[in-house]
């Protein structure tokens, strides 16, 4: 059955609670929270928005296919994705962290690069990976993993990792340590190309918004940086 309303495809933790202040700036306001209740239906204060909670790697195909009109996802999360059919207009500079190559201590990443060797790799982020080190020119053995992924060098399923870096935490607890930066990640709203033109008068409003609420927070974050 068709919503007449609009529905945005969001996912539990760290990026729906970074969200909330962009909704708060659009004028919605989640009429629970997902950490507390088991609904994957969420109504808001305006009865033509609905959110969805779902897995993050699956936001961008509920967008793609129109069961969502809008959504948030991880720029890693769409890399492996590819965004086909999807637009994306803002980097909505929230749920911030790097993507990084982590290797056990003592292991000599850079002499075995030098070397030519060919280099075990675990990582949910094939393509990611794979774009990686194919412009470095390093042959590598892809291993898919799903989770735990430090375990795997520990143990010598791989020789290397290509997993998300926040505060780096997780890695020093478990002997790691990160040797190269791949890229920045932050979560960008996606939007149906679609459902954009046949509920523009819904949807734009919501991306200007958060656009406002975007630039805002960058401004506050300039001002305090110049008053260091």
């Amino acid at each position: 059955m068709t919503y007449p309303g609009i529905t945005l495809a969001l996912s539990k933790g760290r990026i729906f609670d970074e969200t909330v202040p962009l909704l708060a700036a659009a004028g919605i306001s989640p009429a629970e929270s997902p950490e507390s209740s088991r609904k994957l239906i969420i109504g808001t204060n305006r009865a033509d928005v609905r959110l969805i909670i779902v897995r993050a790697s699956d936001v961008p195909t509920y967008v793609q296919y129109g069961a969502a009109d809008l959504g948030i996802a991880g720029k890693d999360v769409l890399n492996e994705h590819g965004g086909a059919g999807l637009y994306q207009p803002l980097d909505l500079q929230i749920a911030r962290c790097r993507m990084m190559v982590a290797v056990r201590e003592g292991y000599d990443y850079a002499g075995q690069v030098k070397q030519g060797a060919r280099i075990r790799v675990a990582t949910k982020y094939v393509n990611a990976a794979r774009e990686h080190f194919a412009g470095k020119g390093v042959h590598i053995d892809l291993i898919k993993l799903y989770g735990s992924m430090e375990l795997a060098p520990l143990v010598g399923l791989s020789d290397v990792i290509v997993d998300l870096v926040s505060t780096g935490g997780t890695l020093k607890a478990n002997g790691l340590v990160a040797v190269e930066h791949i890229s920045d990640i932050s979560s960008r709203l996606v939007v149906n190309q679609a459902a954009l033109k046949l509920k523009c008068d819904l949807i734009q409003p919501v991306i200007n918004a958060f656009s406002t609420a975007v630039e805002r927070e960058a401004g506050y974050q300039d001002q305090g940086q110049a008053a260091r």
